[in-house]
């Protein structure tokens, strides 16, 4: 809203073992051509306390304050030194400069297994309470405290999605929850980052917090590889509604079809995609088939 643009905020590939320790930002006006505006957060740097590199997919939310002003709040996952952990880095402009809180503010697993990564936030546009979302290996969600920077720990809820295998609905990470007409869609990830089968899929719910539901009897696949166009491992997405329109776009990353090989290390090579996703008369998400042309 502050300043009429799109935004992308990226983990960097090409780091051996998704090794790598900054944050970069990309603007746009039209979602076509896009501007390279630098690196915006270096978590080996002073703008991190607690960090020590492994910078990964991190989420962004603009919020604004009562004098009109805006705040830009950051959520990242980053090395602690024992596990993976989720800070939250904060700005007074979408290009920074960011400063973390001065802690990580999500360090176990509320399960006791998966790493606290692939965050996603979210206001409820219902009630305007602020979510949190994350999760490799389980999905959880929390209300974030006013401040954005602390969860209301008692409302921790688990919501992984039960079933489905490696060519259906199991899931994997990358939680994403949106809001439309009602119904609050949950979207993740399934098999894993380096394989062209990475692909999403989504339920739905009544409430922020779950419990998700089957979409007429089943976990509908909204994106997945078209191996004949040599478009790979599309997942890990988000989700833009332009605004003030019923329109909207999945953005997602794809295998970069010169890495597919695993010897060439697929999954830290990867690649930044939009599509634009449509919903049928139900409130249902049409399978969206990966182009390569982008946006229109």
């Amino acid at each position: 809203e502050k300043t009429g643009k799109y935004y992308i905020y990226s983990t960097t590939d090409g780091h051996p073992g998704w090794g790598g320790w900054t944050f970069s930002v990309f603007s746009s006006d039209d979602l076509k051509t896009w501007k390279d505006d630098g690196v915006m957060l270096d978590v080996k740097s002073d703008q991190v306390s607690w960090g020590k590199g492994n910078a990964w997919a991190p989420a962004i939310e603009e919020v604004k304050q009562k004098d009109g002003s805006y705040k830009y709040y950051f959520y990242f996952s980053s090395d602690a030194g024992k596990r993976k952990e989720i800070g939250v880095a904060i700005a007074d402009d979408p290009l920074g400069p960011f400063v973390d809180c001065g802690h990580s503010i999500i360090k176990e697993s509320p399960v006791g297994h998966g790493q606290q990564i692939d965050v996603d936030v979210f206001t409820d546009p219902k009630s305007g309470k602020p979510y949190i979302y994350w999760g490799n290996g389980y999905m959880a969600g929390a209300e974030l405290n006013s401040d954005r920077i602390s969860l209301k720990e008692s409302t921790i809820t688990v919501l992984t999605p039960e079933g489905g295998d490696l060519q259906s609905w199991s899931y994997r990470e990358a939680p994403y929850v949106f809001y439309r007409k009602g119904t609050y869609y949950f979207m993740w990830s399934v098999d894993d980052t380096g394989s062209p089968n990475y692909h999403v899929c989504y339920g739905i719910s009544k409430s922020p917090l779950g419990p998700i539901e089957m979409v007429d009897g089943e976990y509908p696949t909204v994106l997945r590889q078209l191996a004949e166009n040599r478009i790979y491992g599309t997942a890990h997405n988000s989700i833009l509604q332009l605004p003030k329109q019923d329109k909207w776009y999945i953005v997602y990353h794809r295998i970069n079809k010169n890495f597919i090989d695993r010897l060439e290390s697929p999954g830290i090579h990867r690649e930044v995609c939009i599509d634009e996703m449509t919903f049928d008369k139900k409130g249902r998400i049409v399978p969206v088939v990966p182009t390569l042309d982008g946006v229109k």
